[in-house]
């Protein structure tokens, strides 16, 4: 198969990333160039010596590269529709991060944008990649704990917004300013922003969508951010199974200017588990198991060494899959809606103090 020629569209930092190995080792592609938000992003990049040209211009990378067929969409939210436009007017296929867009009309138009111009557009939660998710959904299907009756997950992390400051900027992440609720000087578009992925995970485990939803925000352990991160979700799918969601930034970071050994201080930086309860059993798993080294003094630091980004593997192929042989992905836009649905419904949750129903 003729490797598909990629880019990075929009990079908002520049510091070294385990997908650029995967873009630069994976045989199925060809990645061409890179274009940077700013300079000092620029800067950052070039200093890794990946040997991909970058350019401060989206213009100027696609007139330079006729030959791109894809790009990832790197940018905070809030340009996504923007540049999906772009990219469908030339025939460019999408991998977009995480959340399209959290305007549900915008959403729409993405997807009309998308069908008329008969591109591919895939969205990364490479967890539906993930070796443990593999073996959960195949002892579900093989009945190993009957009918499921209730799932509890985390998503916790430290905060990115001191690497990607998109990420702390409501009017990037969340597409507009709009106030967690009465009297909070918080906005929308913190953790809940970047952690879709176990609301994604539940609808992908029990083949059902989410009903209704019921959510409370912290105080933040971060008082100068102007988004919340500190957040608990629960609720009930259409199935019946009702689940318990932590989707929050918990975990401390060091703030260095370019994140490198010292960004991560003791506990573990990142953690994706579930607790599957059905009628016959229970399933408990820990879907990165990192193997940590606590430093200690002076910073409490510690060395860790994840696999989850080797599920960036399982996604470019697919992704790839879908390109050369017009297929639609797994995690298309159509599939994903409800899911940004239901993230808002949270939002909403909050801001009413009351469950709220997902449409």
């Amino acid at each position: 198969m003729k490797p598909l020629k990629i880019a990075i569209m929009s990079l908002t930092h520049g510091h070294t990333r385990k997908y650029y190995q995967t873009l630069k080792d994976n045989p199925k592609l060809d990645w061409v160039a890179v274009c940077a938000e700013n300079e000092t992003v620029r800067e950052v990049f070039e200093a890794g010596k990946h040997g991909i040209p970058c350019y401060m211009s989206e213009q100027e990378m696609f007139d330079r590269h006729p030959e791109l067929e894809a790009v990832v969409l790197a940018s905070a939210n809030s340009e996504h529709l923007r540049q999906v436009q772009e990219c469908a007017g030339r025939g460019i296929h999408i991998l977009s991060m995480k959340i399209p867009t959290f305007d549900m009309d915008e959403y729409d138009r993405m997807i009309r944008i998308v069908d008329k111009a008969g591109i591919i557009c895939q969205i990364e939660l490479e967890m539906h990649y993930n070796p443990v998710v593999h073996r959960l959904k195949k002892l579900i299907a093989e009945g190993a704990i009957g009918k499921i009756l209730s799932v509890q997950a985390t998503n916790i992390t430290l905060s990115p917004v001191w690497a990607f400051p998109w990420q702390g900027v409501p009017e990037e992440s969340y597409g507009r300013r709009v106030a967690l609720k009465p009297g909070d000087r918080r906005c929308r578009g913190g953790a809940l922003c970047d952690h879709p992925h176990i609301f994604d995970l539940i609808r992908h485990l029990t083949g059902s969508d989410i009903d209704f939803v019921f959510s409370e925000v912290a105080p933040n352990i971060r008082p100068e951010l102007e988004v919340e991160d500190m957040l608990l979700v629960n609720g009930k799918m259409k199935d019946g199974t009702v689940f318990l969601l932590d989707p929050s930034w918990s975990r401390m970071e060091e703030r260095l200017k370019v994140p490198g050994p010292g960004w991560e201080v003791f506990p573990k930086r990142m953690e994706v588990n579930l607790t599957i309860s059905g009628e016959k059993g229970v399933l408990v798993s820990d879907c990165f198991g990192p193997n940590v080294y606590h430093n200690g003094a002076p910073n409490d630091r510690y060395t860790v060494q994840y696999t989850y980004f080797d599920e960036w593997i399982g996604l470019i192929d697919e992704f790839v899959d879908c390109v050369r042989n017009n297929k639609q992905p797994l995690i298309n836009l159509r599939w994903h809606r409800q899911t940004i649905q239901a993230m808002n419904a949270c939002y909403d949750s909050i801001n009413d103090n009351t469950p709220v129903k997902v449409n």
